[in-house]
């Protein structure tokens, strides 16, 4: 795994395009992301030897009420490099980074099956632009009791 770079960009898009379903910017996460610049220093990509793109993560900083936090995704994994633990490596790589570099919190909307295991849990209170799935709304802690009355909606960054 190593830091996003700028060169980065388009091939990170192209990944996520092949991962995810048309029409992946309409989602309200997205409409969180529009005009903010990702979180620097916690962007990563995963690379074979031969320097081929097999996986990338993204953050993006919020708000909900007076409290920041980081809103995780997208992470895709190549179809054809899943089941590697690539995905994870990516995740644990850079939630290790995040809280050294003053974040507390860190949220996303997905599979709770799957993060869990990352130490992420529902979210009670916390609400996502619509259409989102309340059930889907998932967050951790970098900090012992950083969620604590953090209730509200989600808003942009600049809002």
């Amino acid at each position: 795994m190593t830091p996003e770079v700028p060169g980065d960009h388009w091939e990170v898009e192209a990944l996520y395009d092949t991962c995810f379903a048309p029409g992946r910017e309409a989602l309200s996460s997205y409409r969180l992301r529009d005009g903010v610049p990702p979180v620097a220093g916690l962007n990563h990509v995963a690379r074979d030897s031969g320097g081929i793109l097999a996986g990338a993560i993204r953050y993006w900083p919020v708000r909900i009420g007076a409290a920041k936090a980081l809103l995780l995704g997208p992470v895709a994994v190549h179809p054809t490099r899943q089941g590697e633990g690539l995905g994870a490596g990516l995740i644990e790589t850079s939630l290790a980074q995040a809280a050294p570099l003053g974040w507390e919190r860190v949220m996303l909307v997905g599979d709770a099956p799957y993060y869990n295991r990352f130490g992420f849990a529902l979210l009670q209170g916390v609400e996502m632009p619509p259409p989102t799935n309340p059930a889907r709304i998932l967050g951790r802690a970098l900090t012992e009791g950083a969620w604590a009355g953090v209730t509200g909606k989600v808003r942009r960054w600049h809002d």
